[in-house]
């Protein structure tokens, strides 16, 4: 359907003229246009459903030793960086054994040096050398086990995100497997959607979908994947499916609505460069070029391709040309007018 106002869309384009035209050719014609003609391309189909944001990563984490808590370092709703300190321990009692762990581990590294020297001279048996290398051994796993007793007294982040709980306060004791912090991850995110039965044979054959972002400019991103629930809502008789988004960070949080759409074929769609598209308030428009005449056509648009170009429903046939530069195309408009050309 081609909308037809002409004459009024007209002083709409020419009153919505930006201050930008000033820096346009006052005396460019309609010849000086660089234009592009609306053309069909096929795109995906796609069908449109309500979902909800959820974090893939949602974790508790644990005491691994036992002792007072000396420090809680975070709070809930506080932003923590991957490996950031959530909760110390008192770890005297940790620090002595390493200290007496290395002491026992040099010694052990001493004796082995010696008599592996002394077995290398022939002046002690084999089994000497056997015994010192065995006791080496150990007493360097009992290092490593101090080590990692003292790094438990440290309680770190797993992975960027949320602290949604707390379970502990300084001064407490604690033991093995008491729980200590909850969070989940912002960096790893998925939405939730609701697919209608007659569309999930589609759906799970071509697997494309992409999250539609809650803001102006609607933005979208791919999905990396999705995973079906094997069976039916028996009372909206839907089937869930989850849609992994990208790693990072896209300005939606666990709880949140968006959009996602599903493709579910393919479609032709009359198509225009996004650049030669022009808001004015309430109207969107193109400056369609026929021949030496130029006019301000309202046009009814869908959403962005990724090649640039923009879907358009309704004010355009196949073929016509549109200007590439609106602001020009507004000011050879207003030339053409003034001049009564």
């Amino acid at each position: 359907m081609r909308v037809m106002r002409y004459f009024s869309l007209a002083l709409v384009g020419l009153v919505g003229l930006s201050t930008s035209s000033l820096h346009a050719n006052p005396s460019a014609t309609v010849a000086d246009l660089a234009v592009a003609p609306a053309t069909t391309q096929v795109i995906p189909r796609e069908q449109v459903v309500d979902a909800v944001i959820e974090a893939v990563h949602k974790s508790t984490v644990s005491a691994e030793t036992s002792g007072r808590i000396t420090e809680v370092l975070v709070d809930v709703d506080d932003f923590v960086e991957k490996g950031d300190v959530l909760v110390r321990f008192r770890d005297l009692e940790q620090r002595a054994n390493l200290r007496a762990a290395e002491a026992r581990a040099s010694e052990a590294r001493a004796s082995y040096e010696r008599v592996s020297d002394l077995v290398q001279r022939q002046l002690v048996p084999r089994a000497e050398y056997d015994s010192a290398q065995a006791a080496l051994l150990a007493a360097n796993a009992a290092l490593d086990q101090a080590r990692e007793q003292l790094e438990h007294t440290v309680v770190r982040a797993p992975y960027s995100g949320i602290v949604m709980e707390r379970h502990v306060q300084p001064g407490e004791s604690a033991s093995p497997g008491m729980r200590l912090m909850t969070g989940l991850s912002l960096e790893q995110l998925r939405a939730i959607a609701e697919v209608p039965q007659r569309h999930i044979d589609q759906v799970r054959q071509l697997a494309r979908a992409r999250v539609v972002l809650p803001t102006q400019q609607n933005l979208s991103v791919e999905s990396i994947g999705l995973t079906f629930s094997p069976y039916a809502d028996p009372n909206s008789h839907t089937f869930r499916v989850r849609v992994d988004l990208p790693l990072g960070q896209y300005g939606v949080y666990p709880g949140m609505f968006v959009k996602v759409a599903f493709v579910v074929g393919e479609q032709q769609r009359l198509v225009v460069p996004a650049s030669a598209v022009v808001h004015r308030g309430e109207v969107t428009a193109v400056y369609v070029v026929q021949g030496d005449n130029i006019r301000f056509r309202q046009v009814r648009t869908g959403r962005e391709l990724d090649d640039g170009q923009i879907e358009i429903f309704a004010g355009l046939d196949e073929g016509e040309q549109v200007a590439l530069d609106p602001i020009l195309a507004g000011v050879v408009l207003k030339a053409k007018r003034e001049g009564g050309v």
